[in-house]
């Protein structure tokens, strides 16, 4: 097997994504732009999208660090227009969208066409909660971008593998394809809910950080097997797992969450990076074979279907804001009534993404008469320009679009004041513990210690306040910042010795490992306030 495409994919697709960082464009779009100019470079292997590896090995891990990342309390807050999203609009566009294409499409069977509408109707919001995050996009936007995009797949497949059905001659039924939904989607949920309680309680007993990080990798993939095995939805088992385990990570060992958060990060950022360069290295794949279609009608085609995949989402998504507000007295007591702004930029956010394109690899080449896919090549290069079409002209928009609407930004002083009040309510109850604790005779430490631990409790009370106070005229930090960076280089000059003494051997290198590891668990706290 040869190894060097992948490590060129993994490599240049890191290094796209670390350039990205220092440009206004989103990493996701100038991945996508570096895959289609790097396609047609002379020597450069091809790479084909495999949904046998796309679907059960690189989907799982990113869903799970998505939803891990997400909260469970605000997604619940938010159930309603997430289901209305990952749900309804799912099941609307497979229908509006496979309809259109059947009526612009000449020859194309109806079930082929359904087959289409299931394949894009999933959007990608990476891309999208990423603009979201970087602009300043108000909370409740961003929940449900976030949660529309951790479900909205699992719809998807299931629809998916309902119009195949019908495509490839099994003979499906209205009532099959409802039942075969259901049992989908309720199945993922109920395996998910059966395993999230098991797999955290050995979270917590698994004592070794090594171990737990171990497990902790394998959890998507064993949710999205065990799902799968019995016709589930692998995705919902993914999401319920992980969504529960988020919600409890404060129960994990510290040194469990310290690695965990590394590596997780490291997992997503390189499986980010790597599947949205794969989507502009499609280009060669999806060309051949076009056939009848190469040409002007090709690119009629594309641009039709592309317009009918951004107007679908916009009928979808103004009515479903607003009717429910219209229908139910309990909602407008509840809820603020929303402007046309938020579902605006709902709507505008509906990029596609790998999935389609891992979906529409999948559709097999013959019927089940042996008789060859109707259009098959034409459904992989539509999958591919409203992919990128979206990602291109979508993502490119999105942030100018969300500065011009002119959404209120975050208020850091209120979010400072909250966070404060919180520390302060936790400190006086470590306080009130630390001295109850001192008062017991198995507890005796000598003063200096016992000032040490109520010095330590006094800094994180006042840090966060200290945040709110004046700066420094000349180097423009608070008090905290300048803190926090004179405490770093202290550790600095600390680092600096150690390597001192084990380069002239008055230490060995494992004694200079722990002592380095000792100051890099002080350094990384550190750096965790300042964030």
């Amino acid at each position: 097997m040869d190894v060097m495409p992948l490590l060129l994919l993994v490599a240049g697709s890191a290094a796209m994504a670390a350039a990205a960082r220092r440009t206004p464009v989103p990493a996701p779009l100038l991945l996508v732009a570096a895959g289609l100019a790097v396609s047609y470079v002379p020597g450069v292997p091809d790479y084909t999208l495999d949904p046998h590896v796309v679907l059960p090995l690189i989907l799982p891990p990113l869903l799970h660090a998505a939803a891990t990342d997400s909260s469970y309390l605000d997604l619940r807050a938010q159930v309603r227009p997430v289901a209305l999203l990952s749900v309804g609009y799912v099941l609307f566009a497979t229908f509006a969208v496979g309809w259109a294409l059947y009526l612009i499409v000449p020859d194309l069977p109806l079930t082929a066409a359904l087959v289409f509408g299931a394949v894009v109707a999933p959007p990608d919001a990476v891309a999208a909660t990423a603009v979201a995050r970087k602009v300043g996009l108000p909370a409740r936007i961003t929940t449900i971008l976030q949660g529309e995009s951790l479900l909205n797949d699992a719809t998807a497949i299931t629809a998916y593998r309902v119009a195949l059905a019908a495509a490839v001659g099994e003979g499906a039924t209205w009532a099959g394809g409802v039942g075969e939904f259901l049992l989908a989607a309720v199945g993922g949920v109920v395996v998910g809910l059966l395993l999230m309680a098991p797999i955290h309680w050995l979270r917590t007993h698994v004592k070794e950080a090594l171990l737990q990080n171990t497990l902790s990798l394998l959890i998507p993939f064993v949710a999205y097997a065990v799902a799968e095995q019995v016709h589930a939805s692998g995705v919902l088992a993914v999401v319920v797992v992980a969504l529960y385990l988020g919600h409890r990570a404060w129960e994990v060992d510290f040194a469990t969450r310290l690695q965990e958060e590394a590596v997780w990060k490291m997992v997503a950022f390189v499986l980010e990076s790597a599947v949205f360069a794969l989507i502009g290295l499609q280009l060669p794949v999806v060309l051949k074979g076009l056939g009848q279609y190469e040409g002007a009608a090709a690119a009629w085609y594309a641009f039709a279907v592309f317009l009918v995949v951004v107007a679908v989402r916009f009928v979808w998504v103004y009515p479903a804001t607003f009717l429910p507000r219209l229908l139910s007295p309990r909602i407008r007591e509840r809820e603020q009534s929303p402007t046309w702004r938020g579902p605006f930029v709902v709507a505008w956010a509906g990029m596609r993404g790998v999935v389609s394109l891992a979906i529409a690899f999948s559709i097999p080449l013959t019927l089940h008469d042996d008789e060859p896919f109707p259009h098959r090549d034409l459904i992989l290069f539509l999958t591919f320009t409203t992919v990128i079409g979206t990602l291109v002209v979508q993502g490119l928009t999105l942030p100018p679009l969300i500065r011009l609407l002119k959404f209120p930004g975050r208020d850091t002083r209120a979010e400072t004041l909250a966070e404060a009040n919180a520390q302060a309510q936790a400190s006086r109850a470590a306080e009130q513990r630390l001295e109850a604790l001192l008062a017991d005779e198995r507890n005796v430490l000598p003063a200096p210690l016992a000032d040490r631990l109520r010095t330590v409790l006094e800094r994180r009370r006042n840090a966060v306040w200290e945040r709110l106070g004046q700066v420094n005229p000349v180097t423009g930090e608070s008090v905290d910042d300048t803190y926090r960076r004179l405490a770093r280089e202290m550790i600095s000059a600390e680092r600096e010795v150690f390597v001192g003494l084990r380069d002239a051997r008055y230490i060995d290198d494992e004694m200079l490992r722990t002592l380095l590891r000792r100051l890099d668990l002080e350094e990384a706290a550190a750096f965790r306030e300042a964030v």
